[in-house]
């Protein structure tokens, strides 16, 4: 079965965790403070890669609560550079301050903290960057819970946010015996090679996959290698669903800029292990894009939803007014759905 959310860790076939490390009950879908829209951030030299990652961020309501909150560094015991004290300081300065832009001094003086590789005044891959950042909050929450089972580990607040897990079932084409594995995901690549919206683009994430020949797959039941087909689904969805639609060909590093449709509200039903799918409903409430011909050059920036309901592109440290039109015909490289209840 497919379960949503906070039940993520008590799902069917998932091992139940030995630790329960952040109450579930504690994440806040919607906006627990409404206010103005938060400050710009000044472009600190090729910086518009972090930037609009962080508005993304920012603007996820869940996360935002929590950091508000500043529950996090009110009981933080880590030594030195911590990513979750890092966004708190962050997220706080940019949604109270007065000012129309700010610096993002606080994540841009730890940037090879989040990644070696990183370097200030380089052009990075927005998808990247927000990659390496969650998977830093989500080594400050394990910080200091050493030997946790991976059940154990998904219980943090960072990945009840953003995390679910996928579902690989392998069918057995001869006699068809089934073998499920699980894994935790942080987010959805999808490949937009042919699909031509995010509808199309899903079907392909779920569709089964042949195995065969000779590194084919060596059935349990068979106990030979047999034919099979492998199929993909979303056995736990996530609170916070980040798709990236693959633009960026690995090698070449060249771009794939087509149109893909996406709409502001996203059924998830029919690509979960439950069949047939219930609804499973996702409002948009972010939307990062690239301009420019690889992810070395160009630039970035997003849009993004106030507390207020209000929607905003957002571009370094300009913060203007737009509508949900606007938002809709973009050619996006990451989308952001918050779980509706």
């Amino acid at each position: 079965m497919a379960t949503t959310g906070n039940d993520s860790f008590i799902a069917e076939g998932v091992a139940p965790p030995q630790r329960i490390l952040f109450p579930p009950e504690k994440i806040h879908m919607a906006w627990q403070q409404q206010q103005r829209v938060g400050a710009g951030l000044y472009n600190l030299g090729n910086t518009c890669f972090l930037n609009s990652v962080l508005q993304c961020l920012t603007y996820t309501p869940p996360l935002a609560n929590y950091l508000l909150s500043r529950e996090h560094s009110q009981s933080c015991r880590q030594q030195g550079f911590c990513m979750m004290c890092t966004m708190e300081e962050h997220v706080n300065i940019v949604l109270r301050s007065s000012a129309r832009a700010i610096r993002p001094r606080a994540v841009v003086s730890v940037l090879t903290r989040i990644g070696e590789h990183f370097q200030l005044g380089v052009q990075e891959d927005a998808h990247e960057f927000l990659c390496y950042a969650v998977d830093a909050m989500q080594r400050a929450c394990l910080s200091g819970s050493s030997d946790l089972d991976i059940s154990s580990q998904t219980t943090t607040v960072v990945h009840q946010i953003f995390g679910g897990f996928l579902r690989s079932r392998v069918t057995c084409l001869s006699c068809q015996a089934v073998s499920d594995s699980y894994e935790p995901f942080l987010d959805v690549p999808l490949d937009i090679q042919e699909p031509s919206s995010v509808a199309e683009a899903l079907e392909g994430f779920v569709r089964p996959e042949l195995l065969g020949g000779e590194n084919g797959y060596r059935c349990s039941k068979c106990e030979e290698l047999v034919a099979a087909s492998k199929r993909l689904t979303i056995h736990c969805s996530s609170n916070i669903l980040t798709v990236c639609l693959k633009r960026f060909d690995p090698f070449s590093g060249s771009k794939i800029s087509k149109d893909v449709e996406y709409p502001e509200y996203l059924d998830l039903g029919a690509y979960t292990s439950e069949a047939p799918g219930k609804p499973l409903l996702y409002s948009l409430y972010a939307v990062l894009v690239h301009e420019g011909s690889s992810c070395q050059a160009g630039h970035y920036y997003c849009f993004v939803k106030g507390s207020n309901g209000q929607w905003y592109k957002v571009n370094d440290a300009s913060v203007r007014l737009c509508d949900i039109k606007t938002v809709l015909r973009q050619r996006a490289y990451l989308l952001f759905y918050a779980r509706r209840a």
